[in-house]
């Protein structure tokens, strides 16, 4: 009997270890590095680009010396601004010394302009991805990065679904002041906003890079919020990796802060990486909301101060 207690004692102390390594190693895993942008001035109505029928918001982006117009994804579900290498490398070979790139994934020393606003850091992280600049294609924007909430950390952002454009200030502008705004939570620099559906309280999480979908929700809240009806299958991409995604009808209203929005599609997702899975887990966000859940509204966020509206 004794040997049997000592077993389960030992056990038990196995998975409560466990449980406590795996908590502080995702809390780390998912902690971003400290803000590294160095950001100067405002900038007002920056235009909106939508690449693909919404696939991806695009800002226009300049950067000294060279004469090109880019463009960076701003992407709330990213908590850190960063470069793709394959572009830069196409900027580097054409420009040259104009052009400090050393073809590596290490930390960049980058600046650049979106619209009236410079934005700077001696250290970008790089990723590998993107693709090469094909220059004589004027058609197709070059994408060179990622556009953060790093930067939302160091501005009060508007972003109007109305009028498509998105700007950037010092200061809550006065026109906005007049409505209610209410808490959200800036986790890690992710952006969780209070929601109610069917009289049931939960988080979302403010994702401006899934543009295409309303709502992102469980398999099993899919199910109770979808209208009977055909249901549409697509494919998607995070990051390289491969989604399926399924997308069906719905009529339920959900209340976002002080704002009640009627959804028009509900949708989940197989594919999903152990780490985003996680991610989702020690969040605590029960749903995802992307770009288009804010059509024809107008969203002003201020992560300082954790506080939002919508109108």
């Amino acid at each position: 009997m004794k040997l049997l207690k000592k077993i389960t004692l030992i056990a038990v102390a196995i998975i409560v270890m466990g449980a406590l390594f795996g908590h502080f190693y995702f809390d780390q895993k998912f902690t971003p590095e400290k803000n590294a942008l160095t950001v100067r001035g405002s900038s007002s109505r920056i235009p909106i680009v939508w690449e693909d029928s919404m696939t991806a918001l695009l800002l226009p982006v300049s950067l000294k010396g060279i004469p090109e117009k880019f463009y960076m994804q701003l992407d709330l579900g990213s908590p850190t601004t960063l470069f793709y290498t394959a572009p830069l490398k196409s900027i580097q070979q054409k420009y040259g010394p104009k052009f400090n790139f050393s073809d590596s994934l290490s930390p960049i020393k980058l600046g650049f302009e979106l619209g009236n606003m410079e934005v700077s850091s001696s250290r970008f992280k790089m990723l590998e991805y993107g693709d090469s600049i094909r220059w004589n294609d004027s058609d197709s924007p070059i994408i060179i990065g990622t556009l953060g909430t790093d930067l939302l950390e160091k501005r009060i952002t508007v972003l109007d679904f109305k009028d498509n454009y998105c700007s950037f200030s010092e200061s809550i502008p006065n026109e906005h002041k007049k409505y209610n705004w209410s808490d959200f939570e800036f986790k890690k620099r992710r952006i969780l906003f209070p929601a109610e559906i069917e009289n049931e309280k939960i988080k979302i999480i403010y994702d401006s890079g899934t543009s295409v979908f309303e709502l992102i929700t469980s398999k099993k809240s899919w199910e109770k919020y979808r209208n009977s009806g055909p249901i549409l299958k697509g494919e998607g991409n995070s990051w390289g990796n491969k989604l399926t995604t399924y997308t069906a009808k719905t009529s339920k209203k959900i209340r976002i802060g002080n704002t009640n929005i009627t959804l028009s599609e509900v949708t989940y997702i197989e594919g999903t990486s152990f780490l985003q899975r996680m991610l989702m887990k020690s969040s605590g966000m029960e749903g995802m909301a992307g770009n288009k859940i804010f059509m024809g509204k107008i969203l002003l966020l201020d992560c300082k101060k954790q506080k939002f509206t919508i109108y």
